[in-house]
Parts: structure tokens; sequence; C-alpha cells
């Protein structure tokens, strides 16, 4: 009897590490991933991109719930394509890249909506401030790849992007789209 509840109890010990190892194999791949931004400077759309950022991921598609998703984006990675604007983007008014290096979001709820589609929700903290936020993301899988994708518009001025003289919002829209697409590896299938 104790031989039975022994090889129980290993058994289940292998199974729970089996699990862990299978959440800690789960990767963001960098060069097939992207988080760009878009505002409007005068009514046209500008489009950037953050060039260096990083995932913590601990998800499984059939316990949604449990899970815990941590991204930080390195801000003095951004670009926008022209050297003169990308020097203003980590001045005090923008980025402030000095004093705010990262940029970081943290799940606090992830919720299922069916057929790969997932409500993430989470605190995004931007030169200090924390803002909630919801973003919708969609799943997608070929072989042992995820594809993560979503948008989300933010206000700039809440995150205090743009200060002083570039908060007139008729010269920079107050809204910016962030979309996003993480390539991931280890994710369970959906």
């Amino acid at each position: 009897m104790n031989h039975q509840r022994i090889a129980l109890c290993l058994s289940a010990m292998l199974l729970s590490l089996g699990s862990l190892t299978a959440l800690a194999q789960q990767k963001l791949v960098p060069g097939q991933s992207e988080i760009v931004f878009v505002s409007k400077q005068m009514g046209v759309p500008v489009e950037g991109r953050f060039k260096k950022f990083d995932a913590q991921i601990d998800f499984d598609p059939g316990k949604p719930a449990l899970a815990k998703i941590a991204i930080s984006v390195d801000m003095a990675s951004a670009t926008m394509g022209v050297r003169e604007t990308d020097a203003e983007l980590s001045k005090a008014d923008w980025f402030n890249t000095d004093k705010f290096a990262q940029a970081k979001f943290q799940s606090s709820a992830i919720k299922s909506m069916g057929g790969g589609k997932f409500e993430v929700s989470g605190a995004l903290t931007i030169k200090g401030i924390n803002q909630a936020v919801t973003v919708p993301v969609v799943l997608t899988q070929s072989g042992p790849n995820t594809m993560a994708t979503g948008a989300f518009t933010l206000k700039r001025l809440v995150f205090k992007i743009g200060d002083n003289e570039w908060s007139d919002t008729s010269m920079v829209a107050d809204e910016v789209q962030v979309k996003f697409k993480f390539a991931l590896t280890g994710v369970a299938k959906l």
C-alpha cells in the first residue's frame, strides 16, 4: 500500500514538473514580433515602432484565468524613421528615457472570448504613470508557433507624452493607436 502511495506521489510530482517545464519554455521570438504606434500629426497618420521589448509569459489557453503576462519596452528604442524625430522622442517632453527607461504592462486578468480571442486586462505604466487597460488579443497557431495580435488606443496626455508645447492636440492628436504582433513558442494548443 505504501509503495502505491509513493508511486502516486512521484507520478504527481513528475506531472507537475512537466507542466512547469512547458510554461518555462514559453518564449517571445523578438525577430518575428513588433510593437507599432500610430499617432496623427496635423491630421496625418505617423507611424513609429519600438525595436526592443521583452515578455514574460505564463499562459495556458485552457486556463486563461491563471495566466500571467508581463511586457517591458525599452523606450529609448522608439523610432519613427527620422533621426531628428527619434532624438526628440527620448527628451523629457516625450518619453523622458533618462528618467523612465521602460514602459511596462502587467496583466491582472485574462478572459477567453472563444475562438482564440481573449481580453487581457492589466496595468500599463509609462513615464511612471499607471493606467488600467483592457486589450483584445487574437491567438493563432501554426505548428509549434503561436501568434498573438492586437491593438488598443491610449491617450498620450494621460501619460504626459508630448508635454508642454506639444500638449496642443491640434498639432499632435491625443489618441495613439498601439498595435502589436508577438510570435511565441511553447504555448499549449488552443
